[in-house]
């Protein structure tokens, strides 16, 4: 089923970078201004929604508790429906944005990840509107994560991908998907007119997509990133969480770790043990690329094998323009903004 939750476009097909790393550690104190960055921090905060603890059935209930008594999902990587016993924790209201990669970016005078001359065009067009998703790898989005973490002592990460689905699933319901009904609302078929394609209300569709890339310029059609906050959140008010980019969580993938999993905060296999067909390890994507109120796609219970570099053929080119990221505070009491910030 890889073929249906995965998406390909030629645009964003990019060449391995040689990326720089930032060293939590060495974060420096005066570029940019202390201000900035107390007003970048005071924001990250604000974003933060809090998820109260509890237990839920992880895994595919669609055969138990969907309303036609059916599986979800055809792989067997979501099964066997299993319980699970979460910490609280908060995460991202929404993806990681460019605007605030970039602020990321420049602070810790990290380069830009470099495209190659093919498609830089349409790549650094898309890089430049600043509340679309950042794309990333997942050594990038553990670090961004790391980095928080370092400057706003307190316990950032990549969510857990039990802590995803929780988070998806309004914790632990049973709703098809993270829109703000549980399911895909669009207009009718009946108004398509040759000039006019009916269009997501809850949820992308290709004519949202279509729409905002002829309004930037863009020639990347219905592979199109949209502004994280263009739909209704989830009920927890979390935004995009069904469409709109992939999302890299800390797990390494293993298509039968559900038939071993902890009750109690799951973290993942402990080490890689799963490799792809070109013999690289995986970690766990959730979410989807690109889904679509018409022909579906972005179900909650769906996981996707990626390599962490995004690498996509023997080659080693790297496709990640429909990959992103959200980080989540591992703390049971919700975050606060500092005194000096109110």
């Amino acid at each position: 089923m890889e073929s249906m939750k995965i998406i390909l476009s030629t645009y964003c097909v990019l060449t391995l970078p040689g990326c720089g790393n930032a060293d939590p550690e060495k974060v420096p104190a005066s570029s940019p201004h202390q201000v900035e960055l107390q007003a970048f921090v005071d924001g990250i905060k604000t974003d933060l929604v809090f998820i109260e603890g509890g237990e839920f059935l992880m895994g595919d209930f669609g055969p138990k508790y969907g309303p036609e008594r059916l599986p979800y999902d055809i792989d067997e990587d979501s099964k066997p429906l299993h319980r699970v016993q979460l910490s609280g924790f908060s995460m991202d209201r929404f993806k990681l944005t460019n605007e605030r990669y970039k602020f990321y970016l420049a602070f810790n005078n990290i380069e830009p990840r470099d495209t190659g001359m093919a498609l830089k065009s349409e790549w650094d067009s898309l890089r430049a509107i600043p509340n679309i998703p950042a794309h990333i790898d997942w050594y990038e989005a553990e670090q961004y994560c790391q980095w928080l973490a370092v400057v706003t002592k307190l316990p950032f990460a990549l969510p857990t991908e039990a802590q995803w689905e929780y988070a998806a699933r309004s914790r632990g319901q049973y709703v098809m998907v993270a829109t703000d009904n549980g399911h895909y609302t669009a207009e009718p078929f009946s108004v398509r007119t040759e000039n006019y394609a009916p269009q997501g209300i809850n949820i992308s569709g290709s004519s949202n997509r279509e729409i905002f890339a002829r309004e930037q310029g863009l020639n990347t059609k219905s592979f199109t990133p949209l502004p994280v906050d263009m739909f209704p959140p989830n009920p927890l008010g979390l935004y995009s969480m069904s469409d709109n980019g992939y999302e890299w969580v800390n797990d390494w993938y293993d298509a039968d770790y559900y038939k071993r999993s902890p009750l109690k905060d799951p973290q993942g296999p402990e080490r890689a043990s799963f490799k792809d067909a070109r013999g690289h390890s995986a970690k766990v994507l959730r979410g989807q690329g690109f889904a679509d109120p018409y022909w579906g796609g972005g179900v909650n219970v769906f996981r996707t094998a990626m390599d962490p570099l995004g690498r996509r053929n023997e080659h080693g080119s790297v496709f990640i323009a429909n990959k992103t990221m959200r980080c989540v505070v591992n703390s049971p009491i919700p975050v606060k903004l500092s005194s000096s910030s109110k």
